[in-house]
């Protein structure tokens, strides 16, 4: 292992050149990267059906050669994960240091405020209720409660087990070891070094691979920015009657932006667990009061039940591929969007996780958080069934078009106090993406400058960027941020394989660990 500078880059890697902004930051991949974003929001702007089209058939060509892919990577992700997290490996201790740095509360918090927010509230709602009117088809035709218990399992499918251990299970220990214990800095690219050493470390080959990774973020993270825009606006727009136009939308981005840009500035430490914390104590307030004063009886059985079929129908769940168009559309778009995340994402927990044992991390972020987030979906979702299946068409009615915010209020007005329910599920639902917004925006600047402390200027400059390219997508409609969720798709083929080797990596690394720690 050749000499490493105190920063984490080897000298090699640094860039003195460098003044200002720049300084420090990896042009090639700031070029790509920013170049990549640049050139879809301008063709979008000039002709959006153009790009609608190119995005559409790109996306299908995509679903069509590594939908099979994607859904064993992440099967083996998980599964390989449990194994390395009950074995001897569990002990091993990850980050370099002893002691965790941040308290288990605050940790747990960041972690599942980070990786839920991109469909934490409206997806929640809304789901459920597609897979309702319109069933599965592992699961074909049902009638009433069982027909909302498969669609509740559904929904489990996309946001449980598998979903979560992509985000950084086994790539959060391969980062960890190299970059804490090894000092190889904190890029997509390390992943790949066990297996192509210093030719992927420099020159064109990493750059690519980071700014491919960076890309995907971006992609992820400006469409549930401006979704929020326009959901928030049709929300205030019901409850209040402020009118639903680009001037609020703007408004609402704008505020948001500050918000999330001032939070990744005061670092992991400060305005990112705030901000999680807030996050995690109105959402339980929320989950408390539903579960009381909404159908508390449904809601339990209904997640028992949901609950047993999705560990009886795992594996056919995860492996269907009998409906390629339903397919697409579901499971491999929600796999695409999750694995676009999946380097950026294990970067961030490796951050936040240093002095964790691998035991820790694993069941955390494959076992406790997706069993809260399944939790969390019957809550909300389920209640929307229940006040279906009680007075039909009071949910569905409004959800038609797949219209995910008009879903949210109809299931909130339904409860007691439902207009304050309402307000404090859209302030939920913009702490969530707030927190995506920060930590994406903290993650992006690591991966310009290679190191876990990336100066001011890069965070506020990706976190602004973000929101702006938001603002011009919804300035042409919602077609420009459909565009753009469907676009993560594609840029989730090059992430794809970029995490693959950590199937094998991550194992041997844990095995070399537990020998150097004595377990």
């Amino acid at each position: 292992m050749s000499r490493v500078s105190q920063d984490g880059l080897r000298p090699n890697q640094a860039d003195s050149s460098n003044t200002g902004l720049l300084a420090g930051v990896d042009l090639p991949v700031f070029i790509i990267s920013g170049g990549g974003l640049a050139l879809f929001v301008i063709a979008a702007l000039y002709d959006i059906n153009m790009v609608s089209a190119w995005v559409n058939s790109t996306f299908a060509v995509s679903t069509k050669l590594f939908g099979a892919y994607w859904q064993v990577l992440l099967l083996l992700t998980f599964v390989i994960g449990l194994f390395m997290a009950m074995g001897r490996t569990g002990n091993v201790v990850l980050g370099g240091i002893k002691a965790p740095e941040i308290s288990t509360f605050k940790w747990m918090s960041i972690i599942m405020c980070t990786l839920l927010a991109g469909g934490g509230v409206f997806w929640a709602a809304a789901e459920p209720m597609a897979h309702f009117t319109s069933a599965p088809p592992l699961f074909g035709k049902a009638e009433g409660a069982q027909a909302a218990y498969n669609a509740l399992a559904q929904s489990f499918m996309h946001w449980g087990f598998l979903a979560w251990a992509i985000l950084g299970s086994l790539t959060g220990v391969v980062f960890m070891y190299l970059h804490y214990e090894k000092g190889l800095p904190l890029k997509p690219r390390t992943l790949l070094y066990p297996v192509f050493g210093d030719k992927v470390m420099t020159g064109p080959f990493g750059a690519i691979v980071d700014a491919s990774c960076v890309l995907a973020v971006v992609a992820g993270t400006v469409g549930p920015i401006g979704f929020l825009g326009l959901q928030v606006s049709f929300g205030l727009e019901k409850l209040f009657g402020i009118p639903d136009t680009y001037t609020t939308q703007l408004v609402i981005l704008l505020t948001l932006i500050g918000i999330y840009t001032l939070s990744a500035v005061s670092g992991v430490t400060k305005g990112i667990q705030i901000l999680s914390r807030a996050n995690v104590i109105l959402a339980v307030v929320l989950m408390a009061f539903i579960l009381l004063f909404g159908p508390t009886a449904f809601i339990i059985d209904s997640y028992l039940q949901a609950f047993g079929i999705y560990l009886d129908q795992f594996i056919p769940m995860a492996t269907f591929r009998a409906s390629p168009g339903w397919l697409d559309w579901w499971t491999v778009f929600f796999w695409g969007w999750f694995l676009g995340y999946g380097p950026l994402m294990a970067m961030f927990v490796a951050r936040i996780s240093r002095g964790r044992t691998i035991r820790q991390m694993v069941v955390l972020i494959s076992v406790v958080a997706p069993i809260i987030t399944t939790f969390w979906f019957t809550i909300v979702g389920g209640s929307g069934l229940s006040f279906e299946l009680d007075n039909p068409g009071v949910i569905s009615e409004p959800f038609t078009g797949f219209n995910l915010p008009a879903a949210l209020l109809a299931i909130t007005e339904q409860l007691p106090m439902g207009s304050l329910v309402s307000v404090l599920f859209l302030i939920l639902t913009t702490i969530f993406v707030a927190t995506t917004g920060d930590s994406m925006t903290y993650a992006i600047s690591m991966v310009m400058t290679g190191t876990d402390q990336p100066q001011s200027a890069i965070r506020v400059f990706w976190g602004v960027i973000m929101g702006l390219v938001a603002a011009l997508l919804i300035s042409i409609g919602a077609g420009g941020i459909s565009a753009l969720q469907s676009f993560i798709v594609i840029t989730a083929v090059p992430v794809s394989l970029v995490l693959l080797p950590s199937l094998w990596t991550a194992p041997q690394i844990a095995k070399k660990m537990a020998d150097e720690q004595g377990l």
